[in-house]
Formats: C-alpha cells, sequence, structure tokens
C-alpha cells in the first residue's frame, strides 16, 4: 500500500475516536403511532451502494423512515443516470439522483435533496502514470451508464484539465461493479474510485497511483442529489419531505456516532468492514455527506453553467436553479429533521 494509503487507513481511527468523543450522540429513533405506513420507493445509484449512497439503509435499519411513518423500498439502478433509473424518477415511480441535465433536456424532475454535494471519489491509475498528460491514448473506465454516464464526465475533466480531448483517450463502458476489478485486472488505466474502492484497490496493487481528488479539480460539481417528478412534488409533498427528513437524520447520525451505522453500510455494500470504515471517516473528514438541505444556489448554477460548456446541454436548453432545485422542498425537510445543525465545518 502506498505511504498516503497507509496514512490515511491510520487516520481512520483518530477520526472516528474523535467525532465519538466530541459527544455526538443520538438516540434510537422514537416510536410514534401511525395511521398509516406510506409506502414509496427509494432509489440507490449503484448496484451495490457505495458507502456514500448509504443513507436510505442506514434510516431504515435505525427506524428513522418508520419514525416518520415511511414504508420505503430500496431500489438499486447501475447508475444513477442509467434508462432505467430516469424512467423510473420521470413516472415518479421512485426518487433517485437527479441532474441539471435531465431538467434542461426536457425532463419534468426536480431535485429535492443533495444527499452528498461533494465529490468523494478519487481518480486512480496504473504505475507510471503521475499526470494527466499521460492519459493520452489510454484506456478511462466509462463504467455506469457508458458515454455520458459519470465515469466517462470525470475521465472527460481529468482530460480537459491538460487540454485533451475524449477523442484522446479510450473509454471502456462496463457495469459499475467492474470498476475496481477492472483496475486491478489492468483492463484500464484510470477510474473514478469510492474511498473504500480507493483502499482496497491499493491493499491488492499498491503500485497503483491517486492522480487528483475529483473535489479538488471541481470542488463545486453537484455529485449527488435525489430528485421527484414534478408532478410527484405537487402531488404528494408531504411523503417526500418525510422520506428525506428520514435520510437527514440518518447523515447527522453517521457524524454525531458513525459506529449506529457501520453494520448497516457493511450489509448493503458487502465491503469488508476496515474499507468501509476507512471511507466512513474520509467522508465525515471531508464533509461528503450533507447534515442539511445539501443544495446550494452557488453549486446548482456552477454545475448548469459545466453542463453547457461541456456541451451536454445547448445554451438555449440551460435550466435556472430553480428549475433544477427545489430549495423550499429541501427547507421543508430540513425543519422536520429538527431544524439546521452545523457539525465542525460541514454545514451544507
Amino acid at each position: 500500500m502506498s505511504n498516503q494509503g497507509r496514512t490515511a487507513v491510520t487516520n481512520i481511527s483518530t477520526i472516528l475516536g474523535a467525532l465519538i468523543a466530541g459527544g455526538f450522540m443520538v438516540g434510537e429513533a422514537s416510536a410514534q403511532a401511525c395511521p398509516s405506513m406510506r409506502k414509496i420507493n427509494v432509489g440507490v445509484a449503484v448496484a451495490p451502494p457505495n458507502v456514500v449512497h448509504t443513507a436510505p439503509y442506514v434510516a431504515k435499519a435505525l427506524g428513522l423512515f418508520a419514525k416518520h411513518c415511511i414504508d420505503a423500498n430500496i431500489v438499486q439502478f447501475d447508475g444513477g443516470q442509467s434508462q432505467t433509473a430516469n424512467v423510473a424518477v420521470a413516472q415518479g415511480s421512485a426518487i433517485i439522483s437527479v441532474n441539471d441535465v435531465l431538467v434542461g433536456r426536457g425532463m419534468k424532475v426536480q431535485q429535492i435533496w443533495g444527499l452528498a454535494p461533494r465529490m468523494p471519489q478519487a481518480y486512480v491509475v496504473q504505475e507510471g502514470i503521475t499526470k494527466a498528460e499521460q492519459l493520452k491514448g489510454k484506456r478511462l473506465s466509462a463504467t455506469g451508464g457508458g458515454v455520458g454516464g459519470f465515469n466517462w464526465r470525470m475521465g472527460r475533466a481529468v482530460l480537459r484539465s491538460v487540454g485533451l480531448d475524449v477523442t484522446d483517450a479510450q473509454f471502456i463502458p462496463s457495469p459499475t461493479a467492474g470498476r475496481l476489478p477492472g483496475l486491478i485486472a489492468n483492463q484500464v488505466d484510470a477510474v473514478a474510485l469510492h474511498p473504500e474502492d480507493v483502499f482496497l484497490a491499493l491493499r491488492q496493487k499498491p503500485t497503483l497511483n491517486i492522480l487528483v481528488q475529483l473535489a479538488d479539480l471541481m470542488p463545486l460539481y453537484m455529485f449527488n442529489a435525489y430528485g421527484a417528478s414534478t408532478a410527484w412534488i405537487e402531488r404528494d409533498r408531504a411523503l417526500l419531505r418525510d422520506t428525506i427528513a428520514a435520510m437527514i437524520e440518518a447523515n447527522r447520525t453517521m457524524y454525531r456516532d458513525p459506529a449506529k451505522g457501520v453494520d448497516a453500510i457493511v450489509d448493503a455494500t458487502k465491503k469488508p468492514r476496515d474499507a468501509v470504515e476507512y471511507a466512513i471517516g474520509i467522508l465525515l473528514k471531508n464533509c461528503v455527506w450533507s447534515v442539511n438541505e445539501g443544495l446550494d444556489p452557488e453549486r446548482t448554477q456552477w454545475s448548469i453553467d459545466n453542463s453547457v460548456e461541456n456541451g451536454d446541454l445547448k445554451p438555449e436548453s440551460k435550466p435556472t436553479i430553480e428549475q433544477v432545485a427545489n430549495m423550499a422542498l429541501a427547507r421543508e425537510a430540513v425543519e422536520k429533521a429538527g431544524g439546521r445543525v452545523t457539525f465542525g465545518n460541514c454545514k451544507t
């Protein structure tokens, strides 16, 4: 394992210990009499999910959905912007990750809560690659949606940071589950990996390099925001508000007492406990998980402008902040979760 990897692994105990020692404790979800349990499908962008996506699993395991009279069915998709995910959110059969491009292209959906505004991933490359210019002619991952999917977009951003274009590299599509195995088996030369997979990658193949942390490359990129169809928002705003409130409480639980959610996250992700604990430490330290609305007008506007600049949206199709993000609904969910809170530097 590289020095960077060993240092990060060592730091996990310190990070988690400091959070717990700081008195951030949360009680179990209190029982309440529900006239009926309201059903909803909550989508997760990856099958199985990454640690960053696990707020629904924590909310379900700790009784937070039930506390709000929600019977949540968690549905896994192979990529947050996959065709099946887009159809599900457009038809109002599930809430799932929504971005500005979908809105600009005419889909009647809105973001209702930012699960994780900041990107948690690192761009990991094979031995011998130490700068982005060396990606020319290399095989870059396009898992989870192929062209237009998240990994393709991240590869494009890394290439463009040094004046290269997508035509200067070869993008290799595969299911999202193939990200880590493809890198280990030398099927691809570069891929965006979540923290738990960075941990596992460096343990299996210490010669790999972290080229860049994607949040450093694009600090205002909006990573993951739950969205719903506008018709659904009009039809049952309270159901959506309460579902989001439960997941806000799940994120806050991880900041207050991360040990409470570890078992649920290990079970959901099917990843080793040490890799999960490492990832949790990274997410908490870098304020990846939101603690309030998770939506910020500056971040939303930057993401819209970036989509136009990259050609993902035509200038005449450029949506407004209000069309993309339903800030009012997100604020209502925060109030239902007990009002705004902060944890150190984590305020979004």
